[in-house]
């Protein structure tokens, strides 16, 4: 339950020892005032309607749900004294906490082109307009003087009067719908909850910040964040095998796991993967896959790629294709779910520790970040404790080092504004009602010899049969693929068709192509130079680039019947030339409602 006089007590006890300007006056007369807002003319949905009370000297920003005593944490008011310019602004991040900040620069700071000669009525007063600028965003005022008060719906204008409206770029809107009289206006009480008081309980321990520290703590608690690895070493270590603050690192220290719970993911909601990469030795760009194993009762195959890990590659399911090889762990059998990779990337060329090769016009960056939108896997995620691994091929004693996190990010109905439209809802909530990890080629385990993914030098490729307990509707297939073959006549810099095949029907082709590496040069310090003025980070490739996440893609299927069925992944793999020889990582995951 919220404590509803947490934000007197925040307010009191920072007005007293840090912002004795700030102390609240005796109550006076003031004027409560409601607005609502709207995008393109129409209500904005689930919004928690702004309220605002304002005296002459004062004014305090809440809403509805605040004041009322049913806000969900987070939840900040901001009480502002705009003739001594200064603005206090209280968060709430949860029953323990408050953070507050003190503001005694931006009011002040606040320019406004006014226009005398426009003038509108709104709620029987006459308004004047100002113009400001913010973030390239034209800000619109609509404010009156006819009224001894002062105060706005956000911290824009409170030095003009009242503002009764606010219009950034024509289409967004706060305008006030209701005004009234408020009679012994007492902002400390409001902030309690509209006056009535609630029983006495022991106020949260406030802590004053600096603004940017404030604005970082507040951002960071309206959403989760499941830390995963920090300062992860990968590396080429065969000694280095013992977990190690819940990590467990496997294929000679190529791959690092770690067991996480994760949380329930509401409809709506958006789930991320972050992970930040430096090169800690290793000087070349390298293959790397984020990927999830679902433990316990949830994972519905008897087998899954932790029994090689844990057993070594040949515990793993074999494919054969008839060109003479055997390739493990690779496709989904009746016993066996392959790898769900969330996310494919690729290390620069020794970003951060070969900083020092400089070069005239080059400022290297110190790390790479990579994100990636996973929501559409949430269904498969929500609620479940699973292996969350990483793998980046090298053998390198040096390696890599990184930094990662999940992300759940809250159904925000402000947010949904400027995303996709209502009808594709389902895909951002990743509400999609099946999820079968396909196939996963990338040969996750290279430094404890699972071989290469040479399949596609046959023309049966990849084939992978499944079965359906009941019909698909919608179904599609959520693809990731990356040539590789690093010579001149190696896939990785020659464009190559990829063909998806179901039930003996070719039904996508296209050609996975990236002609935009050179745009990521600061990434790679250590890329090699040629005479023509080139680096190797600048050439083209097969879908990926040197520091770069590759994007999945996403195959529509139709509707499937109950019963088996048969997926085909075909591609005019390269000649192999000597000892040099190319492959192709591909993953894929069913989907469908």
């Amino acid at each position: 339950m919220m404590t509803k006089t947490f934000f007197a007590v925040a307010m009191i006890s920072l007005c007293a020892v840090t912002a004795p300007s700030l102390a609240l006056a005796e109550p006076t007369e003031g004027w409560k005032l409601r607005f609502q807002r709207t995008y393109n003319g129409k209500p904005v949905e689930g919004e928690d309607a702004v309220l605002l009370f304002a005296a002459k000297s004062e004014a305090l920003i809440s809403s509805e749900a605040v004041h009322g005593g049913k806000a969900a944490f987070p939840f900040e008011q901001t009480l502002i004294k705009p003739g001594i310019s200064e603005l206090l602004q209280v968060a709430r991040l949860n029953g323990e906490e408050t953070i507050a900040a003190l503001d005694r620069e931006s009011l002040a700071k606040q320019l406004f082109e006014l226009s005398e000669g426009e003038t509108k009525t709104i709620l029987g007063y006459r308004c004047k307009k100002a113009k400001t600028m913010v973030n390239s965003n034209t800000i619109e005022l609509w404010y009156t003087n006819e009224l001894p008060a002062a105060g706005a719906p956000t911290v824009l204008g409170h030095q003009l009067g009242l503002v009764l409206e606010l219009v950034r770029n024509g289409n967004f809107v706060i305008r006030a719908t209701q005004i009234e009289p408020f009679k012994g206006l007492d902002l400390q009480a409001l902030a309690q909850g509209g006056g009535k008081l609630a029983e006495a309980q022991e106020a949260a321990a406030v802590q004053l910040l600096d603004g940017l520290s404030y604005k970082d703590r507040l951002w960071k608690s309206r959403f989760i964040t499941i830390p995963v690895f920090q300062d992860q070493i990968v590396n080429f270590s065969a000694q280095d095998s013992e977990p190690r603050e819940g990590v467990t690192r496997y294929a000679n220290g190529t791959v690092a796991l770690k067991t996480v719970q994760l949380p329930e993911v509401q409809s709506g909601s958006q789930v991320f993967v972050d992970l930040l990469a430096r090169s800690n030795g290793d000087a070349y760009d390298r293959t790397g896959s984020v990927f999830v194993i679902p433990l316990g009762s949830k994972s519905d195959k008897k087998r899954s790629f932790l029994d090689g890990l844990q057993q070594g590659v040949s515990a793993l399911p074999a494919y054969q294709n008839g060109n003479g090889k055997t390739y493990r762990g690779v496709v989904a059998s009746e016993d066996y779910a392959p790898l769900i990779e969330l996310m494919r990337f690729f290390t620069p060329f020794g970003v951060k520790h070969y900083n020092h090769l400089q070069l005239k016009g080059k400022t290297w960056h110190e790390a790479v970040p990579y994100r990636m939108d996973i929501t559409d896997l949430a269904v498969r995620l929500s609620g479940q404790k699973v292996a969350v691994g990483v793998f980046i091929g090298n053998y390198d004693q040096g390696g890599h080092k990184l930094d990662m996190n999940i992300t759940v990010h809250p159904n925000d109905s402000a947010a949904a504004m400027f995303s996709k439209p209502q009808e594709n809802a389902k895909e951002r909530s990743g509400s999609r009602q099946l999820l079968m990890p396909l196939f996963n080629t990338t040969n996750v385990m290279e430094m404890a010899n699972q071989d290469y993914a040479t399949m596609f030098d046959v023309a049966k490729g990849l084939e992978v049969k499944f079965s359906l307990d009941r019909p698909l509707k919608n179904a599609r297939l959520r693809y990731i693929t990356t040539g590789h073959g690093g010579w001149a006549n190696g896939d990785e810099f020659l464009p190559k068709k990829n063909t998806i095949v179901l039930d003996g029907k070719p039904v996508f082709s296209f050609v996975p192509w990236r002609q935009d590496c050179g745009a990521f040069r600061l990434f790679n310090p250590a890329s090699g130079n040629f005479n023509d003025g080139l680096s190797s980070s600048d050439l083209s490739r097969s879908n990926w680039c040197p520091g770069t996440a590759t994007n999945p893609i996403y195959i529509d299927l139709g509707d499937l019947k109950a019963g088996r069925h048969r997926i085909a992944v075909r591609i005019a793999q390269g000649a192999k030339e000597g000892e040099s020889f190319s492959a192709w990582n591909v993953s894929g995951l069913l989907q469908g409602d």
